[in-house]
């Protein structure tokens, strides 16, 4: 795996130990943002990894994403499902009131980011 890929790994993990740290604190709307950005962190890696890409936005990261592993399925298609609701979630905790965002939802977003890693993981380390 690319250095810069695995840093991207880690950052992943980091994000998931956030959300979890701040959805035990009752901060489930800016948890939802952490565990939205551990799905980006992934996507981003596994970019970089396969074809040297970087971008400088979410949605041309969510984009290619989808372009290249959840159309072709290389990946199950369900994580840029997951990726795409989980940025609308974030937009909403960050600037939204009154969101709705339950713990329930958070720690459904924490587990869908923790089986994205996973799942990215064990593709690149099965190639």
């Amino acid at each position: 795996m690319k250095d810069y890929s695995s840093k991207l790994f880690s950052k992943a993990l980091d994000a998931i130990e956030a959300a979890d740290a701040l959805l035990n604190i009752n901060k489930a709307e800016i948890a939802a943002g952490r565990a939205y950005y551990a799905m980006f962190y992934v996507a981003e890696a596994l970019l970089y990894n396969e074809f040297d890409l970087k971008f400088s936005q979410h949605g041309q990261v969510i984009a290619a994403y989808g372009k290249n592993f959840a159309k072709t399925k290389v990946l199950d298609p369900k994580f840029h499902r997951w990726m795409r609701d989980g940025f609308d979630k974030r937009i909403t905790g960050d600037y939204g009131v009154d969101t709705g965002i339950e713990d329930e939802i958070v720690a459904t977003m924490i587990n869908q980011a923790r089986e994205f890693m996973l799942a990215a993981q064990n593709y690149l380390k099965d190639k």
